[in-house]
């Protein structure tokens, strides 16, 4: 009787067999990852409250995203700036940006900030040192820098238990724009040789899934070069099982890859591009959203089940109290007029590349 109930329920709202599945037991995890959250000085600018000279307010930046964002089981963005604490802030070529920046993108449904990319001392030691602290202070997990190598040590390998998986969570990039780090300040560097030993340190923690996060590429190139090739089947040759990178400020494609030793497919992410910024070029004015599932297999093995994408454009203010705002495809015919026309030209050129060069990565569209 209870059978039947159930799958008369399931008849009724269109369940499939892997919804049954995981209703009864196995509900697998839902990821959700996103690229550079930029902070230029226009955004600055027009984050500031007139009259306040403290207050910046983005808590629309992100509001037609954030139902997409909210979705995820856990949603990681790469936080492209240091949170420096003011009173004065700046944009590029040397990034601080106020708290209420992380806490939007908090409040959007980011869970896990990436810290460890190209900008993150560009206000030095003290501001990098304050973003984490001011990060702990919103509640908002992170990882990728670390006040020393001690921090290091204790909070490596990153463990989140998401409906009963383990996943690891490791965080690199390629360098500091030759700011070196100071006083001890950790920054996690592309070294193949660290990067293995915390892969090792995953699994003996226990972690199923370990994801690698990876700051890398060639500044607006839309497709990856041999470096970043060569590291991914390091990377993937060392167990990973999702390697999501960023940097480049536009999309790169996105490929599943066999694991043949390991018998399972690994989802490798060149660049999701910009999240959100004040870029002007046409292939920097969006990005890609990809959503991950992970489920158990028939021996109960955690795996990377498959992922698919979305694209969205980051449109400029386009009046008297107006901000920058995150339009994701869905709501494209919402961007304002004057704008669409660069919303169409990027979401072209960025479907090109994931139709011509995505391996077993659909559009959600």
């Amino acid at each position: 009787m209870i059978l039947l109930l159930f799958s008369l329920i399931s008849f009724l709202t269109g369940a499939d067999s892997v919804s049954e599945d995981s209703t009864l037991g196995n509900p697998g995890v839902n990821l959700l990852f996103a690229g550079d959250a930029m902070q230029h000085q226009a955004q600055l600018d027009q984050a500031l409250i007139e009259g306040d000279g403290v207050r910046y307010d983005y808590s629309d930046c992100f509001s037609l995203i954030a139902p997409q964002v909210t979705e995820a089981d856990y949603a990681v963005v790469n936080l492209e700036v240091p949170l420096g604490g003011g009173p004065r802030y700046s944009g590029y070529p040397c990034f601080s940006a106020p708290d209420s920046y992380a806490e939007a993108l908090r409040d959007a449904g980011f869970d896990l900030f990436l810290t460890a990319n190209n900008h993150c001392l560009d206000s030095g030691d003290r501001a990098a040192r304050r973003t984490l602290t001011a990060l702990d202070s919103l509640g908002i997990e992170h990882t990728g820098t670390f006040h020393d190598a001690a921090s290091r040590e204790q909070l490596v390998p990153f463990i989140k238990d998401l409906h009963g998986i383990r996943f690891a969570f490791l965080n690199y990039t390629y360098g500091t724009n030759g700011i070196e780090p100071r006083d001890g300040m950790e920054v996690a560097l592309i070294d193949r040789g660290r990067m293995a030993r915390e892969i090792s340190q995953a699994r003996e923690a226990g972690a199923e899934i370990v994801v690698v996060a990876v700051h890398w590429g060639v500044e607006y190139v839309l497709l990856e070069n041999a470096n970043q090739r060569s590291l991914a089947q390091f990377l993937i040759d060392e167990g990973v099982d999702l390697i999501i990178g960023s940097h480049p400020h536009v999309i790169q494609p996105m490929k599943v890859v066999r694991n043949e030793k390991e018998d399972k497919d690994v989802l490798v992410v060149y660049s999701l591009g910009n999240f959100i910024s004040n870029m002007k070029t046409s292939d920097t004015r969006g990005g890609a959203l990809v959503n991950v599932r992970v489920e158990r297999d028939d021996n109960g093995k955690a795996r990377f089940k498959k992922a698919t994408y979305d694209t969205f454009f980051s449109a400029k203010p386009h009046g008297k109290g107006t901000n920058f705002k995150v339009y994701p495809s869905a709501l494209a015919d919402s961007i304002p007029a004057p704008q669409r026309d660069h919303w169409r030209i990027f979401n072209r050129a960025a479907r090109r590349v994931f139709d011509q060069h995505n391996v077993n990565v659909p559009s959600m569209q």
